[in-house]
């Protein structure tokens, strides 16, 4: 039965570079699938690569996906060793600025393409096994101007701490990946035009640097993986003062 790495969003930012890591870091893995909705993008990401590919050109954010990942997975029945979850995406803004169909677009593809890609996977998952979900910081702490994004970070978190005790029995660990603003794509979307906090750019981390943390934590068993020592206090702030204050400082850091 070959040995599996399923990988959402592996057509650019945090995805990508997670298969071409995973490609490099893991001998013991013969196939990478390759999800996300840019058939020649993932194309180009095959071609990056030395381990044979599966291109599954879907969008996770739709209901209907999930039927046909489901018969996938029954013909190939595979023995999936890893499932990245790195597809997500986010829009600045106010609530009430932005779409409503942007709004159910990132509730759609950041909480339930990420819990319905899980619920399909962990029966082709044995002992040893991993899951990585990709969070952000912004799930400490509620962030005006970023608040549906944020708030579905905050699921994932959870969801992930959750699974790890509950998957736990059965040898599957699952991580939930939290680090600040990385230098991805992933800008170019969400600001849209829009003046970036001044504190991104002071904190932004490469994306290199973050899958291999990842990727390390993934190994070691660890439930967080928070990249850099600013994000590591940050978190920790979070914890010890009220969120009622960091709301309250958080307008001055948006001037």
């Amino acid at each position: 039965m070959k040995k599996v790495a399923i990988v959402t969003g592996a057509s650019s930012g945090m995805g990508r570079e997670f298969v071409n890591t995973i490609d490099k870091r893991f001998s013991s893995i013969d196939e990478i699938w390759l999800i996300s909705r840019r058939r020649d993008k993932l194309e180009e990401v095959r071609a990056e690569v030395n381990k044979p590919c599966l291109i599954i050109d879907e969008d996770i954010s739709e209901a209907a996906f999930y039927y046909r990942f489901q018969k996938i997975l029954r013909q190939e029945s595979p023995n999936v060793k890893m499932l990245i979850n790195a597809a997500g995406f986010g829009m600045v803004g106010e609530f009430d600025d932005i779409a409503s169909e942007v709004l159910m677009g990132m509730v759609n593809t950041n909480c339930m393409g990420l819990t319905g890609m899980i619920s399909l996977v962990i029966p082709y998952m044995c002992e040893n096994s991993r899951i990585i979900n990709f969070a952000s910081s912004a799930a400490f702490t509620p962030q005006p101007g970023f608040s549906v994004y944020a708030a579905t970070k905050s699921y994932v978190l959870s969801l992930s701490r959750a699974l790890n005790r509950e998957l736990e029995k059965k040898g599957i660990y699952v991580t939930a990946v939290c680090p600040g603003p990385v230098a991805t794509e992933f800008f170019t979307i969400a600001e849209s035009g829009k003046k970036r906090a001044w504190f991104k750019d002071v904190f932004m981390a490469n994306k290199t640097d973050v899958v291999n943390q990842a990727l390390s934590d993934s190994i070691n068993k660890k439930e967080l993986s928070v990249y850099g020592m600013p994000m590591k206090l940050f978190m920790v702030m979070t914890k010890v003062l009220p969120h009622r204050l960091l709301l309250f400082f958080y307008k001055f850091l948006l001037k």
